[in-house]
């Protein structure tokens, strides 16, 4: 009996660490990272190395500064700087990745607790750091190695300025277009999506909603299939809907709060792209609604058999 735990429920016995999960989303990940040093050359594999290095050492320090257990081990430290890195176009230095990388680790996730108190997603939230810090540079997107379009603007750049210029629907799919690093293979992104679902990291719903809601926004306004087409493989939206909007500690945990959630992520995207002064949304409307993911939880949380229907606090 001296081994007898006792604790509140739910009492769930599951094989799954953090670790293991981390593992495989890094996993999942390598398609986008294979594609993005294929397509942007050597500085890409620069990017995710100075990422995810800055990434695992800012937390070791931190820890070791503040005199806390050591959790680089459980990988997360490395996902966020893998994540990161994609999200950015060779436009950046290096020495801006590893700001980013430090902000992403120590003001948004260690200050707060570490992981599973982090208020919103790390990567996405740096990337918004970065953006606002240096737009110059983390707007937009650069060339790939071996696109033939002549315009130095992303798909979406072009699209927002009324540009007819674009590649194929083939380029766009397979990442041969300009833009962040990791965001312009939806081929290599989707297989990480499988892999995910195979292994039962994540649900299906919340990617199909958040893609499915500026796909048919896009097809409401615009009323052309080719250019809804274009919204959902240009920019970071494919990234964003199967790596960020699916985090565990910054999104709702219940399907009725994940359905709200990816079509908040959906709605805000589309109107950034829409109306704002940036073509790209996703790391923004990720970070709006991860600050709003507790009040939907809340909301959307279902009522025990018996409990009072308004509890006020």
């Amino acid at each position: 009996m001296d081994k007898l735990i006792v604790s509140t429920s739910p009492h769930i016995r599951h094989k799954a660490t953090t670790a293991s999960i981390m593992r495989d989303v890094i996993i999942a990940l390598l398609p986008a990272s294979v594609a993005a040093v294929i397509f942007f050359g050597f500085k890409a594999l620069l990017m995710i190395a100075v990422c995810v290095g800055c990434a695992v050492a800012s937390e070791f320090l931190f820890n070791l500064i503040c005199k806390k257990k050591q959790t680089v081990g459980d990988l997360s430290a490395i996902v966020t700087g893998l994540l990161l890195a994609l999200n950015l176009s060779t436009n950046v230095t290096l020495w801006q990745c590893a700001v980013g990388s430090v902000f992403a680790i120590v003001i948004v996730k260690c200050v707060f607790g570490g992981i599973g108190h982090n208020f919103a997603n790390p990567a996405a939230t740096a990337r918004v750091f970065l953006l606002v810090a240096f737009s110059g540079s983390v707007a937009g997107g650069a060339f790939a190695n071996y696109a033939e379009i002549t315009s130095s603007a992303t798909p979406l750049a072009i699209m927002q300025a009324g540009g007819t210029n674009l590649p194929s629907l083939l380029d766009m799919f397979l990442g041969n277009i300009g833009g962040a690093i990791g965001e312009t293979s939806a081929l290599a992104i989707l297989i990480g999506f499988v892999y995910l679902l195979i292994r039962k990291v994540i649900n299906w719903q919340t990617p199909a909603i958040f893609v499915g809601t500026v796909f048919v926004l896009s097809l409401v306004f615009k009323q052309d299939v080719t250019l809804a087409l274009y919204q959902v493989l240009g920019g970071g939206l494919l990234l964003g809907a199967v790596f960020m909007a699916t985090d565990y500690s910054t999104t709702p945990i219940n399907k009725r709060g994940k359905a709200v959630f990816a079509l908040g992520c959906g709605i805000l995207t589309f109107i950034i792209r829409s109306f704002g002064a940036y073509p790209e949304g996703v790391s923004f409307s990720i970070l709006i609604m991860n600050i709003l993911a507790p009040y939907i939880e809340r909301l959307t949380a279902k009522r025990p058999f018996g409990g009072a229907k308004n509890v006020k606090k």
